[in-house]
């Protein structure tokens, strides 16, 4: 069986997953869905419900906006595009998360002498 990260590990992260996948170009909500999923190698899916959350919250922040499709098959699809302020909390979110990964480490790892 593979393992699953927990909800509670990847809470917090969320914004800074959906940016991260958006820097690399616009996309609708299944296909980030998707990204996810393979990105984690199968081992966390975020659910619509959590994903159009987030893509509420960082559409009202200024760090992505939303445009319709125009696609000639199927029905429209709402697509989402990172902003020159989104690519800004995600650079600062990488650090903050670099910052604390290694402080993580320390106290989880580390041994006091």
């Amino acid at each position: 069986m593979k393992p699953i990260i927990s909800k509670d590990i990847i809470r917090g992260h969320t914004t800074t997953i959906v940016l991260n996948i958006l820097s690399q170009g616009d996309s609708y909500g299944y296909e980030i869905a998707k990204m996810i999923k393979k990105l984690s190698h199968e081992s966390y899916e975020l659910n619509e419900a959590t994903l159009y959350t987030v893509f509420r919250r960082l559409e009202k922040n200024g760090d992505i906006e939303s445009y319709w499709g125009d696609e000639s098959q199927g029905g429209r699809r709402k697509y989402y595009k990172i902003t020159s302020q989104g690519t800004e909390t995600l650079e600062n979110n990488v650090k903050e998360w670099n910052f604390a990964k290694h402080v993580i480490d320390d106290l989880i790892l580390g041994r006091i002498n």
